[in-house]
C-alpha cells in the first residue's frame, strides 16, 4: 500500500483533506452512510469510478480509520465495507458540502447519472423529528432515518418494516425542500407532495 500523501501543513483543514481530499473518498462515505455495502454494490452506485481506484480508496479509508471491512455470516459470506464512528462523523461535513453546492446543480446535464437515494442527505436537512420515512420519487424509492444518532442514516429501496411516514413527491419538489424553499406542509397543501401515516412524525411533517 502506498504511503498517504500529505499537505504537510499544521492545520486541521489540511489534515482533514489529507484523509478525505482524494477524488471519490467523500462519495464513498455518502454511499456507506446507508450501512454496510459490498464492493460490487458500491461500484454500481458510483458510476464513473474505476475498479482500481475504488479498491485503492477503500484501502486508504480502512488504513485511516474511516471504514472497516468484515465478512458477513453464512449464507452470505461476502465481505462488506462499513463506516467506523469516525467515518460516520463525516455526515454533517457532507451535508454542509451539499448545501454549499446546491447552487451548482441547476438542471441535470445529459451526462449526469441519477440515483434516487442521492436525494436522501439533502432531504434529511428538511425533516424534523425522529423516525423512518419512506420516500418515493420518479427515480425510485429510498428511506431515511430522521434523527438517527448512530447506524445508517438512509437506505435504498422501501423501508424495512412499516415506516413512520410515507412521502411521495417529485424530484424538483424534493430538491426545493432540501434547499429550504418552502416547507413540506406547503407542498402537501399545494398538492406537489403527499404524506401518509398516523404516527406523530407523519402528523408533524404535514403540519411543519
Amino acid at each position: 500500500m502506498s504511503p498517504r500523501r500529505s499537505y504537510d501543513q499544521y492545520c486541521s483543514a489540511a489534515r482533514a483533506l489529507d484523509a478525505v481530499g482524494d477524488r471519490w473518498t467523500l462519495l464513498i462515505v455518502r454511499e456507506l452512510l446507508a450501512g454496510p455495502r459490498r464492493y460490487t454494490d458500491l461500484h454500481a452506485d458510483l458510476p464513473g469510478v474505476s475498479t482500481d481506484v475504488l479498491a485503492s480508496r477503500l484501502k486508504d479509508m480502512e488504513r485511516d480509520g474511516l471504514t472497516a471491512r468484515r465478512r458477513l455470516p453464512p449464507p452470505g459470506a461476502a465481505f462488506v465495507y462499513e463506516l467506523t464512528p469516525r467515518g460516520r462523523d463525516l455526515l454533517p461535513v457532507l451535508q454542509a458540502l451539499g448545501e454549499w453546492g446546491e447552487g451548482e446543480l441547476g438542471e441535470p446535464r445529459p451526462t449526469d447519472a441519477v440515483r434516487a437515494h442521492w436525494f436522501a442527505l439533502p432531504l434529511l436537512r428538511a425533516l424534523e423529528g425522529e423516525g423512518t420515512v419512506e420516500v418515493s420519487l420518479e427515480e425510485g424509492v429510498f428511506h431515511v432515518f430522521a434523527g438517527a444518532r448512530s447506524g445508517p442514516v438512509y437506505g435504498d429501496g422501501p423501508a424495512p418494516g412499516e415506516p413512520d411516514a410515507r412521502l411521495v413527491l417529485d424530484s424538483a419538489t424534493c430538491a426545493a425542500l432540501a434547499h429550504g424553499e418552502g416547507a413540506l406542509a406547503d407542498a402537501v397543501r399545494g398538492g406537489s407532495a403527499t404524506v401518509t401515516g398516523d404516527s406523530p412524525l407523519a402528523k408533524s411533517l404535514r403540519e411543519t
